[in-house]
C-alpha cells in the first residue's frame, strides 16, 4: 500500500510480561521497532514465514489502521497490505477522503500463518497465542506512532486490542474513546477488506459501500479536530 524505508538496526525486541517497555533512556521509535522486529521468536510462526511483514506509511500519522496479518503477496514482498485486499482498501480510503500522509497501517500479526497445499499457501486465521506474542510490538507502535484515531480492521485486530468479547459486526462504523491493551485512543472499528472479497459477488459493491461509510467518520472526526 505505502512503501516504506529499511532503516538500520537497533536490536530491541518487546518483553512477554511488559510489552511497551523501551530500553533504558527511552521507548524506541517505528524504525528500531522494524529493524529489531526480524529477531522476534515469539511464536512459531517466523519459521515458515518468508519475512516479518511490519508496517508502512507515516510513523506520525494521524490514524492507525490495524489488519489482520499479512498474506500471500505481503509475506513476498515484506510490506503490509500490497495485496487485492490492500488495494481495496486503499480505494475505500481514497473513496472516504482520507490521506495517505495521515496513515500508518500495521498488522496485529506480523507473521503469514498459512497451510501449503502443493504450491498454493492457504491463509489460516492467527490463534489466540499468535495475536498474544504479538501484541508487544503493536503496543509498542502505537505508543511511537501516538494516533489521534485508531481504524480496526476485523475481528483479530479487535480481539488484540479489545478482548475476545468484543463484536465488530455490533460496534462497526462507531468512533469513540475506549480503553485498548495499548492505552485510550479514539477508535473505530470495521471490517476487513479481505471479508468483502469473500462474500458473494452480488454484495460486494454494497459492502464496500458500508467499508467506505465507516471510514468516512474518521475523515469527519479529523476535521473536526
Amino acid at each position: 500500500m505505502v512503501d516504506v524505508e529499511r532503516p538500520g538496526a537497533q536490536q530491541w525486541v518487546p518483553g512477554s510480561d511488559e510489552g511497551t517497555a523501551g530500553p533504558a533512556g527511552g521507548h524506541p521509535d517505528v524504525d528500531a521497532l522494524r529493524a529489531a522486529a526480524p529477531a522476534c521468536r515469539g511464536c512459531e510462526l517466523w519459521e515458515p514465514a518468508t519475512q516479518v511483514v511490519f508496517s508502512a506509511g507515516n510513523p506520525h500519522g494521524r490514524v492507525v489502521l490495524v489488519g489482520e496479518q499479512p498474506g500471500d503477496v505481503e509475506d513476498t514482498q515484506g510490506i503490509p497490505f500490497v495485496g487485492p485486499a490492500g488495494r481495496l482498501l486503499q480505494k475505500a480510503l481514497d473513496e472516504a477522503g482520507l490521506q495517505r500522509q495521515d496513515l500508518y497501517v500495521t498488522n496485529a500479526v506480523k507473521h503469514f500463518r498459512f497451510e501449503q497445499k502443493g504450491k498454493r499457501r492457504i491463509h489460516q486465521t492467527p490463534e489466540l497465542a499468535h495475536m498474544v506474542a504479538c501484541r508487544p510490538w503493536l503496543q509498542a507502535e502505537l505508543e511511537a506512532v501516538d494516533p489521534r484515531v485508531l481504524v480496526l480492521l476485523g475481528a483479530t485486530a479487535a480481539k488484540t486490542l479489545l478482548g475476545g468479547q468484543f463484536r465488530v459486526t455490533k460496534e462497526r462504523g462507531v468512533l469513540g474513546p475506549r480503553d485498548t491493551t495499548a492505552g485510550r485512543f479514539d477508535v473505530l472499528p470495521t471490517v476487513h477488506p479481505s471479508s468483502i472479497l469473500r462474500g458473494p459477488p452480488e454484495q460486494r459493491d454494497e459492502a464496500f459501500a458500508a467499508l467506505v461509510a465507516d471510514l468516512a467518520v474518521v475523515t469527519e472526526h479529523l476535521a473536526r479536530a
